[in-house]
Formats: C-alpha cells, structure tokens, sequence
C-alpha cells in the first residue's frame, strides 16, 4: 500500500465506523482519485477523493444521487464530506440486450417522476466546472441562459472556440423558442448521461453514477446518449418510447441539446470540440 491508501482507509473509517480491511486504486476518471475498499462486513465500497475540492463539490454529487436513486438504480451514497466521497461498490458486468431494455424503463421512469422547476436549489457542477442551476420559468430561457451561453463564453475566452462557430452558436441561442420542439414540464434528470456515467452490473441494472442532476428537458439526456455511445442503445430508445412516448421530431432537435455536452469539452479539452460544437449549431439553422 502506498501512504495515500492508508490516508484514505483511515477516513473511510472514521466516516463509516467499520474497518477497512483492504483499500486498492481503480482505474479510469480524470477529476478524482478512485479507490476500493473491502469493509469489516465483507463488503466493499467506493472513495472518490479530489485534491483541494472546490467547496461543495462531492456534497453536489451525493445531492444528484440521492435524487435520482428516489426513483431509478443509482450508485449508494454511505458517506460524504468536504475531501471525500463515499459510495457503495458496484460490481460491474457486461451489459446485455436485456439489461438495456431495463434500463430505457427505468431511465424513462425517473424523468417521469419531474422535478419543480427548471434547474434545481443549489447550483451543481458538469465534469469539474462550476454549473449554474439557478430556476428559470421555461426551458428555453433555462437552457440558453445557464447551459448554453456560460460554456460558450468560456471556450471563447480560452482560444477553444472561433468566432465563426461562436457565431453560430449565437444564432441557435437566438432561434432558441422556435427550435425546442412542444413545451414539457421539467424532467429529473441526470444532466450529464454519457456512457461513462452508467455501471452495468451484475443484477442486470444500469446504474448512475456522477451526475449533474437538475430538472430540464428528458431529450438532454437522450441527446448526451447519442453523442458518445451506449451498449444497446437502440433497445434503451426504444424501451424508452414505450414506457413513454417521446414527442414527434424528438431526433431532429438532437443536435440542440448536444450544444451542451460539445460546449463543456470544448471548455474543459479544446480541440476539435469547439469545431464540433460550430457544426452542430449550423445543422440547426
């Protein structure tokens, strides 16, 4: 064991009240630090540690868990505090066609169960950025004013975005009433649904995992679905329209809720990102 091991046992323990008999690095994620520990009771569990957090950063998440886990299978929060993250273990499996099915109902499920607003009581972070949540009366002005328009300002400022596709991101934001398809009550999402964000496990559940959770429209997480893969994601869409039925031209608006997700890694990665982000916006014009 390294000397962090130790640290991050000796926290679990105070935090749980149970030894840790084992602690061993995980693999994957570029926030935070992940280790495994097997508890006194045979079971094992997941410490996500970050150095120098921002303040409230793994109480957001373990807010969005406890959220979304009211109503569909989301990862168990034991513990939480200012350094550390507490979760309990996932054992994770291949995912099936079946287990895809399950998780389109469930998925359809949780955005069913709403949320009271657009946005949520406390602000909340995507990836390791800041992210407003502050309410909005539609869902328009709600994702224009605190999804679009902040990352597409800071991809700007960080050379990650030109003027040509900055300005046609603008345009998007401009045309924004005409473009967002029927009006919706807010859904509860999970706000940050890429493949990476859903542990397959061996009960034949997709479980979610770090979330950006918030209230907003169902299709973002579908979009975000489609941006960087699923296993099966046919049979999750369709599950999903069966459980309940998306609203007619769902596929053409896509690529305006991909703005989104495209804007964040354009800020955080630069690259082609900020190029992605400048097509995807001409497509909708």
């Amino acid at each position: 064991m390294t000397a962090r091991r130790p640290a991050i046992a000796e926290r679990v323990e105070r935090l749980l009240g149970t030894a840790v008999e084992a602690a061993a690095p995980v693999a994957g994620g570029d926030i935070c630090t992940a280790t495994r520990v097997r508890l006194a009771d045979g079971s094992s569990a997941l410490v996500k540690t970050r150095a120098d957090p921002p303040a409230g950063f793994f109480e957001a998440e373990a807010r969005g868990l406890r959220w979304l886990g009211e109503v569909a299978p989301a990862a168990r929060v034991l513990a939480v505090a200012d350094d550390c993250l507490v979760l309990r273990w996932i054992e994770p499996a291949r995912p099936t066609p079946e287990a895809g099915a399950a998780f389109g109902h469930a998925l359809a499920g949780l955005h069913s169960a709403g949320a009271d607003r657009y946005g949520a009581d406390a602000d909340g972070f995507i990836g390791a950025l800041p992210m407003s949540n502050a309410a909005a009366d539609t869902w328009p002005e709600f994702f224009a004013e605190r999804r679009v328009l902040p990352y597409l300002a800071m991809a700007s400022d960080r050379g990650h975005l030109d003027e040509h596709d900055r300005q046609a991101v603008e345009r998007v934001v401009r045309r924004i009433t005409d473009l967002a398809g029927p009006p919706e009550p807010p859904a509860r999402l999970h706000g940050d649904l890429w493949a990476g964000n859903v542990v397959w496990s061996t009960d034949h559940q997709g479980v979610l995992v770090d979330p950006a959770a918030h209230g907003g429209h169902r299709e973002t997480d579908l979009a975000m679905l489609a941006l960087f893969g699923l296993p099966h994601l046919p049979r999750v869409l369709d599950a999903y329209d069966e459980r309940t039925p998306l609203a007619a031209g769902w596929q053409e608006r896509v690529p305006l809720h991909q703005l989104f997700p495209l804007l964040v890694h354009a800020v955080l990665f630069g690259g082609h990102y900020g190029r992605a982000a400048g097509e995807t916006a001409r497509r909708l014009a």
